[in-house]
């Protein structure tokens, strides 16, 4: 049933994208004055989970090192690597410049100065979720390098202003902000149905199964697309010639708890000590959480920082937010499927 598995993986990025024509010409813009060795803008690209915020910037970006030579791209995941040092050091690697730093003993300065002498091709940094580094500086450090086009991605743009200081927040709000709504239902079927076209088999699975699909994931493109690789993967497995509806059904909660339980694997340790407050203690408010926290680690960040931590997850149907902004009280979203391993 499966003919190519590739265009049903989450990060796959296809050769056309469906309905973000407007989105993708404007990030293109942005980029253009990388092409004639200028220094381009920053972009900020925003948007709730499963938008194809990043999907889109890899797009371009690949599209951008196919018309241009001299051009080249790296991509760094902000959640998995929240600290400076190690933002800074997947850049350098990526580019071949870590010879001789050390994780342990090299200086953050050290590795600033290593991109500030980098003579390679123009690059363009896409740093992915944005909003989940520690030291939102490292921004600053790389705005300020001519030879790099800086890609932000993070859900919202007031969480990650609310993070840096005042002379970031000034260059960043002079960035060109490209937002990205969440996906209309016959938006996501045209996804889902390109996704088909490429990659399984002809009546592996209905149009009205295919609606049924965008409908569930209620606007969320990586939900679908993982119903969709779900349900294909059973089906291929038991030996079917299509996807039956009770394939489809069983493979609904399996979806969303396999995107949960990546997400739960992305946490960094203070947002997993915060998580896990949560699920044995919750519901509780964000006071609450912050003050058992504050007890169970050594060096506790802020209030505010927790509050980010609470949104985020919540953002990523890991918690469940109740209540207005003063009563506001966090749940485990499905704490079975979400439980620690043993």
């Amino acid at each position: 049933m499966i003919r190519d598995a590739r265009v049903l993986r989450a990060g796959f990025v296809p050769r056309e994208v469906e309905h973000r024509d407007a989105e993708v010409n404007h990030l293109s813009t942005v980029l253009e004055p990388i092409t004639n060795g200028d220094p381009a803008n920053t972009a900020i690209v925003t948007g709730p989970s499963g938008t194809g915020k990043t999907c889109i910037s890899q797009f371009v970006t690949e599209r951008l090192r196919e018309e241009v030579i001299d051009v080249e791209a790296t991509y760094v995941n902000c959640w998995r690597n929240y600290t400076r040092f190690r933002t800074l050091y997947q850049i350098l690697d990526d580019l071949g410049k870590t010879i001789d730093i050390h994780r342990q003993s090299t200086p953050h300065d050290e590795l600033i100065d290593r991109l500030q002498q980098y003579d390679g091709p123009r690059t363009v940094i896409i740093l992915d979720e944005v909003d989940q580094l520690e030291d939102p500086g490292v921004i600053y450090d790389l705005h300020s390098l001519p030879q790099f086009a800086i890609i932000c991605i993070a859900n919202k743009e007031e969480e990650l202003f609310s993070r840096v200081d005042d002379r970031l927040v000034s260059r960043l709000r002079s960035s060109e902000h490209v937002r990205m709504d969440k996906y209309h239902d016959e938006q996501l079927y045209d996804i889902l149905h390109a996704r088909v076209r490429w990659g399984l088999d002809e009546d592996a699975i209905s149009d009205e199964q295919l609606y049924r699909i965008a409908d569930a994931a209620a606007g969320d493109a990586r939900l679908a697309i993982g119903m969709l690789r779900t349900a294909a993967s059973k089906a291929d497995r038991e030996n079917h010639e299509r996807i039956t509806d009770d394939i489809l059904l069983s493979s609904a909660d399996d979806a969303r708890a396999q995107i949960q339980q990546k997400s739960l694997d992305t946490l960094t340790p203070h947002q997993q000590v915060v998580f896990d407050i949560v699920r044995d203690h919750g519901p509780l408010s964000p006071s609450e959480i912050h003050d058992r926290y504050t007890e169970n680690v050594d060096d506790p960040r802020t209030k505010r920082t927790v509050r980010t931590y609470l949104s985020k997850m919540a953002q990523y149907n890991l918690l469940d937010a109740e209540g207005t902004s003063r009563d506001r009280e966090y749940t485990v979203i499905d704490h079975a499927a979400l439980s620690s391993p043993e």
